[in-house]
């Protein structure tokens, strides 16, 4: 049986279509997924992202722990609610899941992971740090808005208790706070600004509901897939897995070298890794003919050997179809795409295609 976010209901009664998602059902869309796209683009929409799971760490050693645990170095974090991005890597290298931590402080660190990826997500965390008497409490009791759009802190502001409101939209990006009984960050995954808010769950009703009578548009899984691809933003499962090293899923910038003592989990593999001139790259293409790129079609690079699309779909913003895609490694530019028993052209784009609600590649 699926399980369901404390907003379920609402999803039903504002006419959602539901579908299943990790084991959760979620709304796909209310309607118009390119209505939804643009709102988030244009004004403001909210996402429930109450699946998603919440962990708090505990611990005299948690520090240490998660420098061992994260390709990505924690040591970073200095202020309370600093946020940091990284891959949590198997043995070999590869992408167990992707991340963000905030640091709450010395002893106390709070983890989101995936929705589909909770269980061995728990229990690798679990399993690496039985010898640093670690603590690790899932928050099931907690739900989790996400605000994103150019007006979202703007339309979200009522939502927060006047005594935090202006400490709330005076956080920088990539930061958190407690506000009360909320835990708020300036993070998302839309490519626009916005916050994240952890509360409990009995108050996320009287959240959703202030946050429509204000104008945010909601919104389903379908626009949050569109706005992450424009954004390049990858998705677990799709751009990266266990089988994947982050170098090859254009997160290289997530790994921290230094210090070169820092003996993180999949550090020896990644350290061969890095000095192969073979590596893949992780790219964005533009379709230059009539067609739509879609996830795990064939790529053909003339001369040089094959690829695949990791994540493709028509982007509402731009107008045009785009994807994310690991090709062979390489001088170029241009590749062609089987779509359908044709072989039609794509460019390759710096990424990512629109931040900020501006699009940012050559048409």
């Amino acid at each position: 049986m699926s399980k369901k976010t404390p907003l379920y209901d609402k999803h039903v009664e504002a006419g959602a279509r539901i579908v299943d998602f990790g084991g959760w059902d979620m709304p796909l869309h209310y309607g118009s997924q390119k209505d939804e796209h643009r709102s988030v683009r244009q004004r403001a929409g909210v996402f429930d992202v109450s699946h998603m799971t919440i962990v708090d760490l505990g611990g005299e050693r948690t520090r240490e722990f998660l420098r061992h645990l994260l390709a990505n170095d924690v040591a970073k974090l200095a202020i309370r609610g600093k946020a940091l991005y990284s891959c949590m890597l198997n043995a070999d290298g590869g992408v167990i899941d992707d991340l963000i931590v905030y640091y709450l402080d010395d002893a106390r660190y709070r983890l989101i992971v995936n929705a589909a990826t909770r269980e061995k997500d728990l229990a690798w965390i679990r399993e690496q740090g039985g010898d640093y008497d670690i603590v690790v409490t899932e928050r099931g009791e907690l739900a989790m808005l996400a605000i994103q759009g150019p007006k979202a802190r703007e339309l979200a502001a009522p939502c927060i208790d006047a005594e935090w409101r202006q400490q709330a939209l005076e956080l920088k990006p990539f930061n958190g706070m407690d506000a009360g009984d909320l835990f708020i960050a300036r993070t998302g995954y839309t490519g626009e600004d916005g916050w994240e808010i952890v509360m409990p769950a009995s108050r996320a009703t009287v959240a959703w509901d202030r946050l429509l009578a204000a104008g945010v548009a909601p919104c389903g899984l379908g626009a949050r897939d569109t706005l992450r691809l424009e954004a390049a933003m990858n998705l677990y499962g799709n751009d990266m897995d266990e089988s994947v090293s982050p170098l090859e899923a254009g997160l290289g910038w997530t790994v921290a070298w230094k210090p070169a003592d820092r003996a993180f989990i999949g550090r020896e593999p990644l350290e061969k890794l890095r000095g192969d001139g073979g590596l893949r790259r992780f790219v964005g293409l533009l379709l230059e003919d009539r067609g739509v790129l879609r996830d795990h079609q064939h790529i053909v690079v003339d001369n040089i050997g094959d690829g695949q699309i990791t994540s493709g779909g028509f982007s509402p913003t731009i107008g045009r179809s785009i994807a994310l895609a690991r090709v062979p490694a390489g001088d170029y530019d241009r590749a062609r795409v089987d779509i359908r028993g044709k072989l039609l052209n794509v460019r390759i784009v710096e990424t990512p295609f629109v931040r900020n609600g501006k699009i940012r590649v050559d048409l």
